[in-house]
């Protein structure tokens, strides 16, 4: 059964020290989603779904939702989230996430989320709202960058 998106986001902001911009928590979340994906075999980690924005993949309600701090850190904002109780499998792929790519600047993961083989570039519109990115050219990505 899949997260709430607001459960896995304050498990990363909390992991950062809440030091997380938007954008970094954006393009953690993707990265999240798409490992996730690919070691269940498509299952997601959290509900919603990633558009082809001009800066990489955004979550749109959550990017609404947080961007009122603009380039700083996001607060706990996230009163409807939802522990993850200390043996629930899904914390391996946040804490894999968080160990390899909290450590990135905002530009670093946009970097990253831009990938040439990733489903970001295949979607992608320039200055295009609403261009959804399907479970399955996420899926897709994370077989080629493992492949790569």
């Amino acid at each position: 059964m899949a997260a709430r998106m607001e459960s896995v986001a304050r498990y990363i902001c909390e992991k950062s020290g809440w030091t997380v911009t938007n954008l970094q928590l954006q393009k953690l979340m993707y990265l999240a989603q798409m490992i996730h994906m690919g070691r269940t075999n498509g299952r997601r980690l959290f509900e919603g779904r990633f558009q082809a924005w001009d800066y990489g993949p955004v979550e749109p309600d959550l990017y609404h939702r947080l961007k009122m701090f603009g380039a700083s850190s996001v607060r706990n904002v996230f009163s409807n989230a939802l522990a993850f109780d200390q043996d629930d499998a899904r914390r391996k792929v946040m804490n894999d996430v968080c160990d390899r790519f909290l450590k990135y600047s905002g530009g670093d993961l946009v970097e990253i989320t831009h990938w040439d083989e990733g489903a970001w570039a295949k979607y992608y519109i320039p200055k295009a709202r609403n261009v959804t990115i399907p479970d399955e050219a996420i899926l897709e990505e994370y077989r080629n960058r493992n492949a790569a």
